[in-house]
């Protein structure tokens, strides 16, 4: 599932190149072992210790140099970040697809080079950049409340411009609420994916437009939210209701949840995503993005539309692999369908490198894509015509080379004929003499 697109960073933004000062000194990985290696004998012991446990189900290790290295740098990212984490009550442990085969099936592991977190009864898949920085983030959104309480104009303030996400708030009587009971048990459903927020103020929910035991549904760069009906709502009536409306028009690829959001059934059209590059803080880029909103604002009600925006400045270190991989330039605004599997991809061909499309344009565009007259698949066609064109440019330039050969053949024919001639007049000559 990583294949593709995983990158190790074990290191990157952890080791200061300047002499740190107090209070800026990143860690180092101190040489201590404190990754388990989980077998049949150990792993009971492991899950009763943490509260949280984090394993790393892994292939066998290799007999090639250059994989064992790889392992061994999946692995530092484990211990540094079980080292930052030390104090947080988590373990850390790797699986062995082969050796611990066992294992792996009783705990219920199942998708190799994956990482695995067991919290209570929940079992979380981490789909995200196996970095430690990412890492430790999405570890550390998980040991918070499930769900975040929403006490005055300030946090609402906050709340309101958390626009890339998606996210609910519930209006409920107290923290005893039955309801708020319910709502809280759907948030550990999906936490840290999806943000949960609730209110007890009566004042926070006037602003919210929210009556008693109501839930909104907050979907990415939306301006207004979808009142879940019905209310009140039971937890599997919640969960139900965010699994269906989760594949969002719009979402920003994110380092927590790339794989999810790129290898998802959900996200893409029969194999294909609509990918948008924009740079949010270069001017063109939010200009194209701003259209982008509008454009997903429009068309929130076609089911089978959902586009990934991705800032390049969040992946540094993808950009030349993008660039050469999908052929554009990643230094101005891109939008075009990419093929999950074999990343072959066709982009919109923008005619005025100084203007951006319109709303109407991109619109007009993504009708097409939806309707299948834009896929990936004519790409392999012209693909195709070219490889024709150039056989029958070698055709030619053969029948060309061949005719030339016939010409220099009858050329030496007429040379020889003249040659005989000329022997024949000089023995005419010498008779006469």
């Amino acid at each position: 599932m990583h294949h593709l697109w995983l990158m190790l960073l074990p290191f990157l933004g952890l080791v200061s190149v300047a002499p740190a000062e107090k209070g800026l000194e990143f860690p180092r990985y101190d040489g201590k072992d404190r990754v388990l290696d989980i077998n049949d004998r150990n792993y009971r012991k492991a899950m009763n210790k943490y509260s949280m446990l984090c394993l790393l189900y892994h292939e066998p290790i290799p007999d090639s140099k250059e994989l064992q290295k790889k392992h061994q740098m999946t692995e530092m990212v484990l211990e540094l970040v079980a080292q930052v984490l030390e104090e947080k009550d988590i373990g850390f442990g790797m699986v062995d697809a082969k050796k611990d085969a066992k294992v792996a099936k009783k705990l219920g592991l199942d998708e190799v080079d994956s990482v695995y977190v067991f919290k209570e009864d929940r079992v979380i898949e981490f789909d995200g950049l196996l970095s430690a920085n990412t890492m430790t983030e999405f570890l550390l959104d998980l040991l918070e409340d499930p769900v975040e309480v929403l006490d005055n104009a300030l946090e609402l303030r906050a709340f309101n411009r958390m626009d890339e996400e998606i996210r609910l708030v519930g209006f409920f009587k107290n923290q005893e609420s039955e309801h708020f009971e319910a709502f809280k048990e759907a948030a550990e459903q999906f936490q840290p994916y999806i943000k949960f927020f609730a209110t007890f103020e009566k004042t926070v929910a006037k602003q919210l437009t929210l009556k008693m035991n109501e839930v909104d549904f907050y979907e990415p760069f939306m301006e207004e939210p979808v009142t879940i009906p019905e209310k009140p709502h039971s937890e599997e009536e919640l969960v139900a209701f965010i699994t269906k409306h989760r594949r969002p028009t719009l979402r920003k690829l994110r380092a927590e949840d790339m794989f999810e959001t790129w290898v998802s059934r959900e996200d893409d059209i029969e194999g294909i995503h609509i990918v948008a590059f924009a740079e949010e803080e270069d001017p063109d880029g939010f200009e194209f993005l701003e259209i982008l909103k509008e454009v997903a604002r429009d068309n929130t009600h076609l089911p089978d539309l959902s586009i990934v925006w991705i800032d390049p400045d969040d992946f540094s270190l993808l950009i030349p692999y993008w660039e050469k991989t999908f052929k554009v330039d990643l230094f101005r605004p891109q939008i075009g369908v990419v093929n999950v599997t074999d990343a072959d991809s066709v982009w919109m061909a923008m005619d005025d490198e100084e203007d951006l499309p319109t709303a109407q344009e991109l619109e007009d565009w993504i009708e097409d894509v939806l309707s299948g007259k834009v896929n990936t698949e004519d790409d392999d066609d012209e693909d195709d015509d070219d490889d024709d064109d150039d056989d029958d440019d070698d055709d030619d330039d053969d029948d060309e080379d061949d005719d030339d050969d016939d010409d220099d053949d009858d050329d030496d024919d007429d040379d020889s004929d003249e040659d005989e001639d000329d022997d024949d007049d000089d023995d005419d000559d010498d008779d006469d003499e």
